[in-house]
């Protein structure tokens, strides 16, 4: 008999690894790329990255739930993906440009305060 509030797992156990999704953003809405199983380390997400597998990234999560635990990992991504475009001496590609940008943190704008005398 299950316990009260018990649900089934809809992530498969027969593997213990961290498992790496990619959100991408499209004009009709956002989803959540489906993948290979084998396809789901990070390394296989910064890679589809650079490859333009993914157009118009928004977010990355990472989860491993025989650990019990998930989490953002879009900053990390993004300043991998910069130091691999250095290490090979290009530019980010221009379609993640903007998620590089925002999760690096790199570039904000901000205005500078105007001191103001009065004479």
């Amino acid at each position: 008999m299950r316990e009260s509030g018990w649900t089934p797992s809809i992530v498969p156990n027969d593997r213990d690894h961290t498992i790496y999704l990619v959100l991408d953003s499209y004009k009709s809405g956002s989803v959540w790329h489906q993948t290979d199983v084998d396809r789901t380390d990070l390394e296989a997400v910064i890679m589809g990255m650079l490859e333009g597998r993914y157009q118009n990234p928004v977010r990355v999560v990472g989860f491993n739930t025989s650990e019990k635990w998930s989490e953002g990992v879009s900053a990390d991504v993004a300043h991998e993906v910069r130091r691999r475009c250095d290490l090979q001496l290009r530019d980010v590609p221009f379609y993640l440009e903007e998620f590089v940008e925002r999760h690096e943190g790199r570039y904000h704008d901000m205005q500078l305060p105007l001191p103001i005398r009065l004479v």
